[in-house]
Formats: C-alpha cells, sequence, structure tokens
C-alpha cells in the first residue's frame, strides 16, 4: 500500500530522504552524525551490534569501511546479511535498514583509504582488529613499526576495506507529540524491485 507523504517524508527515493536527512544532521549533530548501530549474528544466530561510521549513501546502498578480519567482517561474510540504525537526538529522527550487504570494489576502498589521515592509514596496518591485545603499549609499538615500514604513502591493506548494504527494508521515524510518532516504511522483495511504501504506526 502507497501513501501520500509530506514534509521531511516527501519523495519517492528513500535514499535521497537519507541523504537529506544525514545532511540536516551534519548541521545540528555535535558528534559523529554518521554514526551508525550495526547489527549482524554469529554463527550460532547471536545477535551482535556496535558503532561505525558510515561514509556515503549511493543509489543503491549504505557503504562503511572496516577490517574484513575482524568479528564484525566474519559475521557479514558468513550470514550476508546486516541491519542498522541511524539515531539523531538533535532532530529526534531516525532511519532504520535492512538487506543484504557484499563487498565493496577494491577501487573504492583504495580511494577512501587514501582520504584518510595517515594515522588513521598506519593504524589499519597495526590493529589487528577485534583480536586480544596484550597492552595498549604493544599495539603502540604495532604503530610505529609499521609506520616506518610503509612510510608516509602507505598502500591499503588486503585486509581492509569496504561492505555495501544493499537495502530491502528502510523505515523512517520521527518523533511526534504524546508518543504518536511518525513511521514509514520501504519495502521490496529483491535489488531492483519496486518500492512498496506503507505508513506504520507508532
Amino acid at each position: 500500500m502507497d501513501v501520500k507523504r509530506s514534509g521531511i517524508f516527501k519523495g519517492d527515493n528513500p535514499f535521497d530522504i537519507a541523504r537529506a536527512w544525514l545532511d540536516e544532521a551534519t548541521v545540528t549533530e555535535v558528534n559523529d552524525p554518521n554514526a551508525i548501530a550495526l547489527s549482524t549474528v554469529d554463527a550460532d544466530g547471536m545477535p551482535n551490534a556496535r558503532m561505525v561510521l558510515l561514509k556515503s549513501i549511493e543509489a543503491d546502498a549504505f557503504v562503511f569501511f572496516t577490517n574484513y578480519e575482524s568479528a564484525k567482517a566474519n559475521e557479514v561474510e558468513a550470514a550476508g546479511k546486516a541491519a542498522f540504525v541511524m539515531h539523531w537526538k538533535s532532530l529526534q529522527r531516525q532511519i532504520r535498514v535492512r538487506g543484504t550487504i557484499v563487498r565493496e570494489s577494491d577501487e573504492a576502498s583504495d580511494t577512501y583509504y587514501k582520504s584518510r589521515a595517515l594515522g588513521s592509514r598506519i593504524g589499519a596496518w597495526a590493529s589487528a582488529q577485534s583480536r586480544p591485545l596484550s597492552s595498549k603499549g604493544s599495539l603502540m609499538e604495532a604503530v610505529a613499526k609499521e609506520g616506518l615500514k610503509h612510510g608516509p604513502n602507505p598502500k591499503r591493506p588486503p585486509f581492509w576495506g569496504g561492505y555495501r548494504i544493499l537495502p530491502v527494508e528502510i523505515e523512517f521515524w520521527a518523533a511526534g507529540d504524546f508518543r504518536l510518532h511518525d513511521r514509514f516504511r520501504w519495502t521490496r522483495a529483491s535489488q531492483g524491485a519496486p518500492w512498496s511504501i506503507s505508513r506504520l504506526n507508532p
């Protein structure tokens, strides 16, 4: 069932709406307006969640970057699915997304890696993300070692890159008086299929 929408919910392309909301949050939110709570499941079906930074909203995908050997990446690779929520207290809005997930291209991962601060690029080489660490000192030693090894223009580690979340469901939520919130959900059966839009009870 398609429904009429206006104001901040206006438009038929959910990616356009998501970009517009993120643009607004970039002005109003104090810290990390692009932070998402990324949810996955492990091999036993146990759910997991952590905050990561969303780096782009593209024509058909939401993109973030991480260590491909991390716990989140292992869960993503095994399940092929993920979900996330973005919440902005300053705007009293949130976006929920569920979908399939694939690796970003090497070219796009290279481009983003080169845009990062040098310290972050070296840190990607030094950190065995999600695995046990004996001490902060040992991590700093690894950073120093990798910095000397790779110099001022390090290449992207082969174990680091991006993921694309290809949604089959996107929900937009905005706070309302007396907890009568506005919720609109876009759903589709598969990638490339047309969106169906419905209004939900708060």
